[in-house]
């Protein structure tokens, strides 16, 4: 959806939905987007980052793969089919290059203290900015603001939940069991928090107004 209130030359966009963040011990970092509320429809996502530091895209459309990739730096970008279904406390992702399936548990002391935030303050630029200056000394990697030229992002978190346990696969090889997610994988401005986790989010990107949401193919 966009959204007003902002300077004539620039737009707003946001996309609500979860992020997900997990290691595992063969050495694989791996976030997965659910967004189920955007300007290019409900779709999932993820941003891979292999043991050799080889970063790839897996995204469920050009225009998925565009956007992100705007954002976020790749080495590599596939576009392929890609879904996450959850029912309960687990998560089933599903690729044609990744397979993982989470066990979500409890609500973590940080998501305790994000469900103090009323929801729309939680969500507002100003307040991630804010957060933004504690997340850069308290969360390795994690930022709640990024500038990346054309555009602006804030991340507006509003819970987090433990991931207790994941199984994956690899272009069909096991990734093995759950690890911290460490090294902060390198996409671009912001990583996940070590603690593997599910994080309610939303986020808003500012575009200066002559630069489309998504860019010309090719």
């Amino acid at each position: 959806m966009l959204t007003r209130g902002v300077p004539t030359d620039r737009r707003r966009a946001r996309f609500r939905g979860q992020i997900a963040g997990v290691g595992t011990t063969e050495g694989t970092r791996v976030v997965v987007g659910r967004w189920l509320d955007s300007p290019l429809g409900t779709f999932a996502d993820a941003m891979v980052e292999r043991p050799d530091g080889h970063r790839l895209l897996l995204a469920p459309s050009p225009d998925v793969a565009r956007f992100v990739a705007a954002t976020y730096d790749f080495d590599e970008i596939r576009v392929e089919p890609f879904a996450v279904s959850v029912e309960g406390g687990r998560w089933r992702v599903r690729g044609a290059s990744l397979e993982l399936d989470l066990t979500v548990g409890r609500t973590t002391l940080l998501g305790g203290l994000l469900r103090l935030v009323p929801r729309r303050v939680a969500e507002a630029p100003w307040w991630c900015a804010l957060t933004d200056v504690v997340a850069r000394v308290v969360l390795d990697g994690v930022r709640t603001r990024g500038d990346t030229g054309d555009r602006t992002e804030w991340y507006g978190a509003t819970g987090n939940r433990a991931v207790t346990a994941a199984t994956g696969r690899w272009e069909g090889a096991d990734l093995g069991e759950l690890r911290p997610v460490s090294p902060p994988p390198r996409f671009g401005f912001s990583s996940t928090p070590e603690r593997p986790s599910v994080t309610d989010v939303v986020t808003t990107v500012e575009l200066d107004a002559g630069v489309p949401l998504v860019g010309p193919a090719g």
